[in-house]
Parts: C-alpha cells; structure tokens; sequence
C-alpha cells in the first residue's frame, strides 16, 4: 500500500523499503499483473494470493496452500503435499524478506516492540 501512496503524492521512492505501487493497475485494470497479492496479519504472518493459489505461511514456519481452481472453499490443504513444493517455491519468493517489530505504543506489542 505505501509505494502506491507514496506515488499518488508524488513523493520520491524509498529504496529500503519492500512492496510495488499498483498506480499502473489503477490506471488500467485489465493490466497483466505478475505478482501475487500480499497480505500480511500481525508479525511474520503472511497470505500471498494469485489468480490460481492462495499460500499462506505463519509466524511459526507452517504453512497452507490452497488451489482456488479446484477448491474455492479452501478446504484442501496442498502444503505438505510434495507434488506442490515447486508452487510454493515460486510463491514464497515473493514473502518479505524482513518482520519488523511492532512500534511503541501499539495495542498489539506485547513486549515485541522497537523503542
């Protein structure tokens, strides 16, 4: 979400940081679009989504895969399936490749803060 901001402000790129502005998307939504959608909950608890897969990997190393075109309902978990290592492969290079601590005075710190 920060580098589409930052774009729409017209503010300079910050290097250091992960993610991609999707201004080109907004601009035309029948781009081509290469990259999995991330979403991320609490720390290092990360969803990547395609047009087929939904992967998913928790704070604690376990995982979830799931294939949209023949399970909508999620309710076939592929992770631990050898058959689907090279899909999550593929899709796992797309995690941050850094957790950031919460900041001071957040509701959800429990003591795993940055001063």
């Amino acid at each position: 979400l920060f580098p589409t901001l930052n774009e729409l402000c017209n503010l300079p790129s910050l290097p250091h940081l992960e993610g991609v502005s999707v201004v080109p998307l907004l601009k035309d939504p029948s781009l081509a679009w290469s990259r999995p959608a991330l979403t991320t909950h609490g720390r290092a608890n990360h969803a990547l989504r395609t047009e087929r897969w939904r992967y998913i990997r928790y704070a604690d190393g376990s995982e979830e895969l799931y294939d949209h075109q023949n399970d909508s309902l999620e309710w076939n978990n592929l992770a631990n399936s050898p058959k689907f290592r090279a899909i999550k492969e593929e899709l796992s290079k797309y995690l941050p490749t850094e957790n950031a601590l919460a900041l001071k005075g957040s509701k959800k710190t429990k003591g795993r803060q940055i001063e």
